[in-house]
Order: C-alpha cells, then structure tokens, then sequence
C-alpha cells in the first residue's frame, strides 16, 4: 500500500522532504525514549507543532475541547509534552500568500486532521488545532506538494515573513513589497546563521508609512518601502529597522537605516541574525527577544555591530540573484478589465458589503474584496468553495491579512456583484471589514495554555453585539479597532488598538472573577505608530457595557473632526479612569453568579470556592489595601508620564512596585519598613528564592523587573526607559495578585515561623 510519502515524493522541494523526514524519525525515537522532553520540544517547535491546553479550554461556542471528537481520532487528554493529547500546527504562509491549489489542501487538511477549521492569525500564519503528533509528518508532507512548510513557524527561529496584503495593487504604495518579502522568507529559511538564537525573529515588509498594513513598528526586522535618485536613475531600496516587539512589555523599532538598498537587505538581516545569535540573551527568556539586545547597547552600537559583521560576510549570490526575475512576481489579473454599471439599488446588503469591504486597486477596472471572518476562521467547507470562487474570479490572488481576513485581489469590477452572492451563499459577505465590527482575538483560553480570560468568547459575543447595529455607528465609531488578548503577551497586539485588552483575573471574596485590562491610546496606522497604556481592569462581563459608554462620551464630548486617539489624549487618564471605574464593580455571587464565567464558557470559576458564613461582614486583609495603594501609585506614574515628567514617573512606577512588594511580605506577619533596600532583599528571601511568585503566568519572569530597577544605581531617566518601566510595573502587578491569590488557596509557612519539629504555625492571611 503507498503512503502519502510514496504518492508525493515527486512533488515536493528536497530539501522540505528531507527535514520532513528528520522529524519523522526524531517522533520514532522520542517514542523509543531516546529523546529528552527539552530536546524534542524544540524539534517539533521549529516544525510548527504546539502544545495546547486542554485543562480548562473551552472553544467560543462553549463546547469542551477535552469532548470533542474528529474523524481521525478522539481527543483525549494528554501530559504537557503533547505527546499522548493532539496540539496546534502552525503552518507559515510568507506575505499571506495563497493559491486556490493551497486552500484545497487546507481545507481538506484541516477536515481530515482537525476540527474543519483553518484559523488564521495575525502574523498572515495559518493554524490547525487538535492535530495528532503523529499525524504530522503526513500532514507536512501535504503541505509541501503545493509549496507550503511549517519549518520554523514556531520556536527560536525567523517566523513568518509578513507583508502588506494589498502589496502591488495599494494606491499608495511606493513599489511592490511582495517579492522582496517572499526573497527574505526563502534566504533565511533554515540559514545556519539563524539557528542560535535565544528567542524568535519576527520580519515584516510594508510598502508604505501611512497605513498599518505591515506594522513594521512592532517586529524584529522591518522593511518600508523608499526610493531615491541615484545619477538619474531611480533605486529602490528600504527604511529599516530593529528590535520592534509587543509581549508582555512592547518596544517600538529602531531606525537601523534611513536607506538600505534592494542588494543589502538580505545580507544585512543575516547580519544581524548572527550579531542577535552570538550577543543575544540564551539563559533569561524573558530578555532574550532582539527588542532587548537594540535597547542594552543603544541603536548606534548595534548598527556599528551589524555594520562590522556584514563586512566580514562571505559573498552569497542568493543576495541578488532573486532581482533579476522580479517581473516574474508581477501580479496578472485572470481576466481583462470590463467596467461595467453595477446594479444594485435593490441590494442594500450588497452596498453595506461594498462601502467596508472593497478596495479600489491602483488598476483600473479592478478591486479587492476583503472576505471577513469572524475570530479568524473559516471552515473547510467555506474555504474550499472560496478556492472555486478564486479559480472563477481571480486565479492564485488570494492574501491572508494581519487582522485575520482573506482577501480576493484583482477582481474585475464588472464581476463584484456576482463575487458578492457567491460569497453571501457560502455566509462570508459580512461587511465591517476593518471596523470596530471586525475584532481581532487571540486564541485565549480556547487552545493557549497562557490563557488567563477568553477573548475569544469575548470577541464573539462583541461581534455579535455590534453586528447587529453597525448600521446605526458614525464615522467615527465604525473607524475604530479592537483587540483582545487572553493573556499580557498581545498575541492579538492590544497595545495597537483604539480599544484593547486583555485577559487578568482576580478574586472577589474568595472567588476568581475573569477581568480584562483596558488599553487605551495605542495607533492601528502608521505601521503601528503608538503603544497604549492600561487604565484599569473591568470584569468580563462588563466590556462591552464599557465600550458603549466610552464610544457614547466619545461622540458627545469629540471637537470637529478629533480622532479617538486624540480624545483620549485630551481629556487625560483621570477623566478616562473615572469610566473604567465605573464598570469595575463585581456584584456578589448571590446577586449576579454570571460575572463569575466566563463569555459562552458554561462552567463557573472556582464554584468549589463559594462558602457561606459572610453574613458578619468581609475581612480585608492589609495585602489587599496594599495592592490598593500600588494600583493608585501606578496610575499616578502614567499620569506623570502623560505629563512629560519622566522621572518622577520612573519613580512612582518603582514605587507601586515596592508597595505591591511590601504587601506580599505582610502575609507573611513580617513588620517592613519603607525602604527600597529592605523591601527588595525580603522579597527576593521569601517569594523569588522560593519560587512562591513562580506561576505559570510568568511570575517569576515579572518578579526580575523589581530587581532590575533595584539594581540600576545610575539611572538615566528617559521617555522610553519610564514608559519601559511602566508596563514592567503593571506586569508585576499581575504576578503578586496571582501569588497573593495562590496564598489565600493555599497558605504557605514564612520562613523562620516553623513550629517544632518544623509544623507550621496558623497564619492569619
């Protein structure tokens, strides 16, 4: 009987074929047990294959992921090495590109393998979930017979090479991005220079300033699209930059370069991927991303690093040798352009669809139209169709965008209204594409083993909400964008939106309440052009009561034509928090036990923690006043930074941390003082050394920012290093509310109270 390594072994890129095969044996012998757990988790990681949880994960409709059952086999649960529970595959698709070809194997892949979705992401990737370990090689094998890899979609390795979806057809673009990105993707696919790293390497192309369609702001490498004349001839080339990077604490990209012409750009990225291999962090994660690196030897050092470097390169012809046949990635339209009359008086869907959804091309007689998908999925039905409709329309011009759509490129106008219905029939013509209706979300506490709140869930039932009333939106409103994340590490880039947040919890007379942080100030254009800052957190429930209010005050109080973003400047953190307030308040259990779920989540968190004898009254621990105190010192710090106090914001955001420190060692019955030396040694004694502020959530990683502020006896205080700290105090924030709600579950003896024979006294907490 052939397998499919048999059947397509004719078919795919040797080179693909063989690593295929490396992995298929490195599955044999971790089943042989002659592969440790560390080692094969960078193995199958640089393949693309994830873990994922299963514990608590719940899909957005609310069914149990740990239930559910596909044609290959039944999901069962699993140990955290994914080796017995199926996983995530990611499947890198560079610039988002895809043929109709291409959506047909997905979709059978995903039919086959998956739950029948395909889910796009916000880096233009494609993941499947629920996979089997063992299932992959073949899965990969598919893949590779119509020119799709997952090598090095995850890992520490360069991810997926992103660039603007409407790159060569943009009205606005300088030159098209498209073979330049697709050129970087292939060169430093597998490169020996790029193996050692001690994170990922994220690329990005855009082909012009203005708008977010490559958000070069926010990646390791990014590339914009520049020209200049050179004696009479015009030279293409690129503005780029380093060390841009969301996560947990977000660094805007450094100027590497104000022109970088077409024949540098490849081997001046192998250059800085061997600079960020030898130099870059390997023992601490949490500071092993490039955006670290860019920042602990200033932009000027690391550019003359990179500059030395690339001196001493040996020559490579694949540099340049893709320049010659940049007419081959020129875009061919599948037919000629007709424009004809639409009819569609008649139509009212058809033209809410056609004002949010269309593209006008640069190509006269031509359009794009954007397929929107809610929380970026489309099942294998829908996408095999849409693969027919391409074959019908377009041919092989199809993107995947970074806000989790599909766009179909060259379609001939004359051909729009019947795209249209064949789109509506299949019910992918939504319209408010790019409008507050299309929210973005991370995977959260769906498949994410970080998952802290579901946005997800919550994303749904936002669209759900405003679905239901764009019609009735202004301008202004429909403009904005909102983005959910499960967790701090922006997966879903809150740190960009008009309206972000993300997931925290916390607990509510001894019950964990799902909560998200609200984000505000953060600029979608611009390629990414401002991170905002968190005002507060609000229970689940009330986020989208939150959105209504600040959208209505928005509209009631906004000067001529002022953009949110600058409203929001305007009126200032104080104004914005007395909002956030105001939705904050979680009712009891007995008055409203929905607050205590989480968005289409049937189950409630921690019910087995509801007790009863509250009647005398609640006691508040001094921790909690604490942490009360640290939240107000906090958002003192960004009030003095929306000031341009930048010391003294540096200063109060050191100073909520010590505070939040100080609480934590008060569970402890330890009398502390006010002073930074004494606060950090204790806290280092009695909560880092032993691991009580590790968690899962990165606690631990979140404890080192109180020691590396500790430690900086000669700071300089600049804006970027105070607004740094900031979102580093917020972060440890989180980790001692997780810690002091671990405390309150379990309470842990402090050192040097141990009774006799080393029992534990009773502690009051």
């Amino acid at each position: 009987m052939n397998t499919w390594k048999d059947l397509l072994s004719n078919q795919i890129d040797p080179k693909l074929a063989q690593d295929i095969d490396v992995f298929e044996t490195q599955i044999e012998l971790k089943k042989q047990g002659k592969v440790e757990d560390k080692l094969f988790a960078e193995t199958r990681l640089r393949r693309g294959a994830y873990g994922q949880r299963y514990d608590n994960g719940q899909r957005h409709d609310g069914i149990a992921a740990q239930t559910l059952t596909f044609p290959s086999k039944e999901i069962t649960k699993g140990p955290e090495t994914m080796w017995d529970a199926p996983g995530m595959l990611r499947i890198k698709i560079p610039y988002g590109g895809l043929s109709a070809d291409q959506m047909d194997i997905l979709a059978d892949l995903a039919e086959e393998y998956s739950d029948s979705i395909s889910h796009i992401t916000t880096r233009q990737d494609i993941q499947l979930h629920y996979i089997h370990i063992d299932d992959t090689p073949t899965i990969m094998r598919r893949l590779a017979s119509v020119g799709i890899t997952t090598q090095e979609a995850c890992g520490n390795s360069v991810r997926n090479v992103t660039a603007c979806p409407i790159a060569g057809i943009c009205r606005e673009q300088v030159f098209d991005v498209t073979p330049y990105a697709k050129a970087c993707s292939q060169f430093l696919l597998g490169h020996p220079d790029a193996q050692d790293f001690g994170r990922k390497v994220k690329p990005a192309f855009s082909g012009c300033a203005g708008n977010a369609c490559g958000l070069v702001s926010i990646h390791d490498l990014g590339f914009i699209a520049r020209t200049r004349l050179e004696n009479g001839v015009v030279e293409r080339g690129f503005e780029m930059y380093v060390g841009g990077g969301l996560g947990a604490v977000p660094y805007p990209a450094k100027l590497f370069d104000s022109f970088v012409s077409e024949t540098e750009i490849l081997p001046l990225s192998q250059a800085i991927c061997r600079v960020f291999g030898r130099l870059g962090e390997k023992k601490n994660r949490s500071r092993a991303r490039l955006k670290f690196l860019v920042d602990q030897l200033g932009i000027e050092e690391f550019r003359r690093l990179v500059q030395e470097e690339r001196k001493i390169l040996t020559h490579d012809p694949a540099w340049t040798e893709y320049l010659n046949t940049i007419s081959d990635y020129e875009d061919h339209p599948l037919k000629p352009s007709t424009i004809d009359p639409i009819d569609s008086k008649n139509d009212p869907d058809f033209e809410a669809w056609r004002a949010t959804n269309v593209y006008v091309q640069r190509q006269p007689g031509y359009i794009a139209a954007t397929v929107t998908l809610p929380l970026g999925d489309i099942s294998s039905y829908q996408l095999r169709q849409l693969a027919a409709i391409s074959r019908r329309y377009i041919g092989d011009q199809v993107r995947a965008t970074v806000d989790q759509n599909l766009i179909l490129r060259w379609v001939n106008e004359a051909d729009l209204a019947n795209l249209y219905k064949d789109l509506k029939a299949l019910n992918l013509g939504a319209p408010g594409a790019g409008t507050i209706v299309d929210v973005t979300a991370c995977p959260g506490t769906d498949t994410c083993k970080l998952g802290i709140a579901s946005s997800r869930g919550l994303a749904s039932e936002l669209y759900a909400r405003l679905a239901a009333k764009s019609q009735e939106f202004n301008g202004a409103i429909r403009g904005l964008h909102i983005k959910i994340s499960g967790c701090f590490n922006s997966c879903a880039q809150h740190h960009l939106a008009d309206l972000g947040f993300y997931g925290v919890s916390r607990k509510v007379k001894g019950i964990t309440v799902p909560h998200f942080r609200v984000v505000l100030g953060g600029q979608w254009e611009n390629n990414g052009g401002s991170y905002g800052l968190t005002i507060g957190a609000v229970p689940s429930r009330n986020i989208p009561e939150f959105i209504t209010r600040i959208t209505d005050q928005y509209l009631k109080e906004r000067q001529k034509e002022e953009s949110f973003l600058d409203y929001t400047q305007r009126i200032g953190k104080k104004a914005l928090k007395v909002l956030v307030d105001e939705v904050a308040v979680v009712p009891s259990y007995e008055e409203d036990s929905s607050y205590y779920s989480d968005w289409h989540d049937p189950r409630e968190f921690s019910i087995s923690d509801i007790g009863r004898g509250e009647c005398a009254g609640e006691v508040v621990s001094r921790a909690d006043f604490d942490l009360q105190s640290a939240e107000r010192i906090y958002f003192e710090a960004q009030l003095k930074f929306d000031d341009s106090e930048f010391k003294a914001a540096d200063e109060k955001a050191f100073a909520a941390m010590l505070e939040a420190a100080k609480g934590l060692i008060r569970t402890q019955n330890l009398d502390i003082t006010d002073d930074p030396d004494a606060i950090v040694e204790q806290f280092r004694k009695r909560f880092y050394d032993t691991g009580l502020i590790q968690d899962k959530y990165a606690g631990g990683k979140f404890a080192q920012y109180i020691f590396q502020r500790h430690a900086d006896k000669n700071r300089q205080f600049t804006q970027e290093g105070a607004r740094h700290l900031i979102e580093e105090a917020q972060l440890f924030l989180e980790a001692v509310y997780a810690c002091h709600s671990r405390l309150l579950e379990q309470p842990v003896a402090p050192l040097g109270l141990l009774g006799a024979a080393g029992t534990t006294p009773q502690l009051r907490l």
